[in-house]
């Protein structure tokens, strides 16, 4: 399956939600403590083999954290700076007209984006700065901050069910359920007793959320009955967990990348432990920490991960990444 070179470290995939054949990366120079940053619009060749070609790329003087395209504009990225800019672009406009804006509140590193998928009109950053923001395209400044964590936000999603409904995960162990027409969150979850790197909704349950940790672990939750604890508990990383997704075309199914250098996927409902029936796939094609994934929502099993190898791969879950 393809894979794509990058010059720096790889931090975050995505696909296109209109372009089934596209994708985005982002990525940063020395492993993103110091340097600058690109992000590479890349398109899914149907060669024999299939191949990744680079559409357009765009420089930032700081690292890319994390991205995501617009809802409602096939061209349009929103990309988390670590100069704490949250930094917009055109891909229909050459790079030298980009950014189209550049909004700069946060006062450290934007770790996360993510575009509302229902509304489709606002996206939300989530910052080292405790906090998470609600911005529209269209505004020059932000429309809400989102002040209740203690320590850094590494990740903020919206519910793809609920508008106004998102949740945020936290280093102060903490999973926060908020909905933007209420003063303060909603719901508080102890959801681990380390730091939570990522959070993500379930397509089909608007109740379901998983959570993933440094403690090497995901868990998935029922937000109605928290206090039960965990519907499951996922163990088998080897290192701190930090990407977890849902997949979009099946319901129980959990897709992970962790710095133990592996993306696993999952059938939650099927049990827990490593070796258990849970344990669905592991692919070990990264030879550094695995820290960006994604699923299209447009192709069945479409899988591309990247990492600090400065690889990008793009594969059919059931095959090698590395095959040609």
């Amino acid at each position: 399956m393809p894979t794509f070179k990058t010059p720096f470290q790889g931090y975050a995939v995505k696909f296109s939600p209109f372009y089934e054949h596209r994708l985005a990366v982002a990525t940063a120079q020395n492993f993103g403590i110091l340097g600058n940053g690109r992000i590479h619009v890349l398109d899914l060749q149907p060669s024999t083999p299939p191949s990744l070609s680079e559409l357009l790329a765009f420089n930032t003087a700081d690292a890319v954290y994390d991205l995501t395209w617009s809802e409602s504009n096939d061209n349009l990225l929103a990309s988390a700076i670590a100069d704490g800019s949250v930094k917009l672009w055109d891909t229909s406009l050459p790079p030298h007209q980009n950014p189209i804006r550049s909004l700069h509140e946060h006062s450290r590193e934007v770790h996360s984006v993510d575009w509302n998928p229902t509304r489709r009109d606002s996206f939300i950053t989530a910052s080292w700065d405790d906090s998470i923001k609600l911005w529209s395209p269209d505004r020059p400044s932000s429309v809400r901050t989102f002040r209740e964590h203690s320590y850094c936000v590494y990740s903020a999603n919206w519910s793809p069910r609920h508008p106004d409904v998102f949740a945020s995960a936290s280093g102060d162990r903490t999973t926060r359920i908020w909905d933007v027409r209420e003063p303060t969150s909603t719901q508080v979850i102890p959801a681990h007793d380390y730091e939570i790197l990522s959070c993500d909704w379930n397509k089909y349950d608007p109740c379901v959320l998983a959570t993933s940790s440094v403690d090497k672990s995901i868990r998935v939750w029922d937000v109605r009955a928290t206090a039960r604890g965990p519907l499951t508990v996922l163990n088998g990383h080897g290192y701190a967990v930090r990407k977890v997704k849902f997949s979009p075309h099946h319901e129980s199914v959990i897709v992970s990348c962790s710095y133990d250098m592996t993306v696993r996927v999952w059938d939650y409902k099927a049990g827990g432990d490593v070796g258990g029936e849970a344990a669905v796939a592991v692919y070990d094609h990264h030879t550094e920490f695995a820290v960006g994934l994604d699923l299209s929502v447009l192709v069945e099993w479409l899988m591309a991960s990247t990492g600090w190898d400065e690889l990008v791969y793009v594969w059919q879950h059931g095959t090698d990444p590395r095959a040609a």
